[in-house]
């Protein structure tokens, strides 16, 4: 009789679906698969978009998440749980109610608010909502600048000002650069303790479609398996910088991350 291969570890990803493949749950499922990690996709919104932009999108019923999510919970160890668009405060509340299953078991949210082509994935309040609710009981959020100046209500604000803002909520914060004029791109983990991590890496040309969620799902991935934070992050950011610098233009707009190997798909 063979031996059973050992489980990978399952990482519970709450995100939404982008038919482009893009972003969103392939995206998640994508940069897990490439962690050696299992990903267990509950699907939250669904949206009508491409590599260019996002001209609509739809939350589902909070009691169809909850269904999805209880059944996945009720099966399979959770090591780690992984948010990207919620959309609504109602999901917010929504994931919530499902993280009190899941007690020491460490949450990655990557605050999706607008699209890379600029198009709002959430209502005004979203914001608000998971700064308040969401960010006092995860491990680490990863906002790229924009994003953080929209959660922390500061719509100039530098990255310092926006972690001195947002640290009281949340123990850690990855606030990722790339959007400036910079040569560097400079990745910023600010830590409530009041230690602070900075990644530089090589700018790339182009934009990117999906590199935010494959970061966040790259880090829950990693610490799914173990790894310590900073290192989680580390790891996660240079696994991310790889993909977009193999990164692929299929339709007429942004780059899509390879994330996986060429002899994997």
């Amino acid at each position: 009789m063979t031996t059973p291969m050992p489980s990978r570890p399952v990482v519970l990803c709450l995100s939404g679906h982008d038919p482009s493949g893009g972003a969103g749950l392939q995206a998640d499922i994508e940069a897990l698969l490439a962690q050696g990690c299992h990903a267990a996709p509950t699907v939250t919104a669904l949206t009508v978009q491409d590599t260019v932009d996002v001209s609509d999108f739809r939350v589902l019923d909070r009691e169809w998440v909850l269904a999805q999510a209880r059944k996945v919970i009720a099966d399979l160890p959770i090591a780690a749980v992984k948010l990207g668009m919620l959309g609504s405060v109602e999901m917010v509340e929504t994931v919530l109610e499902l993280m009190q299953q899941l007690p020491g078991v460490p949450l990655v949210c990557d605050p999706v608010l607008r699209a890379g082509g600029g198009g709002s994935l959430g209502k005004d309040d979203v914001g608000y909502a998971l700064r308040e609710r969401l960010f006092p009981i995860a491990a680490i959020a990863t906002p790229n600048l924009p994003e953080a100046r929209i959660l922390a209500e500061l719509p100039e604000g530098s990255a310092e000002e926006c972690a001195e803002r947002l640290l009281p909520h949340i123990g850690h914060l990855l606030i990722t650069g790339g959007h400036g004029d910079e040569s560097e791109v400079h990745n910023r983990l600010y830590c409530a303790d009041g230690s602070h991590h900075d990644f530089t890496c090589q700018r790339l040309p182009g934009n990117y479609h999906g590199s935010g969620c494959t970061l966040a799902s790259a880090l829950a991935g990693r610490l799914a398996l173990g790894e310590g934070l900073v290192s989680a992050v580390r790891s996660a950011l240079d696994y991310t910088w790889r993909t977009l610098r193999d990164a692929e233009q299929p339709g007429h707009g942004q780059y899509v991350p390879r994330r996986l190997p060429l002899d994997a798909c």
